[in-house]
């Protein structure tokens, strides 16, 4: 079970990465909302354990962002007790919150009834997705057609797995930004059009049925068309 820890205390950082190494987790570590976002959005973990107060971005803002991609359960730790916000956490879709200081074996107890829960989510939940000759397997993050192999990014793969995930939807640039980029990331950009033209590139292109298609002036859609 890999585990993402963010928080700019470094010594306390540092106890919770020996803590969990020591309990059978495999650990990683970031002292700043944006390495943490980065890390929690590219990389894969089972759970993450996220500070509020963080420089760069604070805790709710990666946990938007990390929301907008990423179902990952998120434990909260954090000195501010106030019920607003507990509450702000728990709405904006943390999974659990604990206020410091705090006991490490609560904390343990904590972490483990998350990954039993997310388990459980896990077992009910589809890990691939399929259209027409297109299947994705979202554990291990491997991207087939017609039995090829298709050789996507890291960001790629996110892109088409909101592709996959809705697909027959027609999605906005702005909707692709929340969902694939950073929340606050600008929308009139041609960076989404560049990146969906290098997707469609690897998806259509060495095929005869393409899948992705332009709606002029609204976005694009995933959908199977009759030829």
């Amino acid at each position: 079970m890999r585990v993402l820890v963010v928080d700019d205390e470094v010594r306390l950082a540092d106890y919770l990465r020996k803590g969990l190494s020591e309990s059978g987790y495999t650990v990683d570590v970031a002292h700043d909302g944006i390495d943490g976002l980065h890390l929690a959005v590219e990389g894969s973990y089972d759970l993450i354990v996220l500070d509020v107060m963080l420089p760069g971005k604070d805790g709710f803002e990666v946990l938007a962002g990390l929301r907008a991609r990423r179902p990952t359960p998120v434990l909260m730790l954090t000195a501010r007790d106030a019920v607003e916000d507990k509450v702000r956490g728990l709405t904006s879709g943390a999974d659990d919150y604990l206020v410091k200081p705090f006991s490490f074996s609560e904390l343990l107890a904590r972490v483990q009834a998350l990954l039993r829960r997310s388990g459980e989510r896990r077992d009910l939940a589809p890990t691939n997705l399929r259209l027409a000759d297109l299947e994705l397997d979202l554990p291990r993050r491997k991207a087939t057609r017609g039995g090829q192999l298709l050789a996507l990014t890291a960001k790629e793969f996110n892109l088409l797995a909101v592709f996959m995930r809705r697909r027959g939807d027609v999605l906005s640039r702005t909707v692709l930004a929340e969902q694939v980029w950073d929340v606050n990331f600008d929308s009139d950009t041609n960076v989404i059009d560049v990146a969906v033209r290098r997707l469609r590139i690897k998806l259509d292109d060495p095929f005869d049925a393409k899948l992705l298609h332009t709606v002029r002036g609204m976005g694009y859609v995933l959908e199977e068309r009759p030829s």
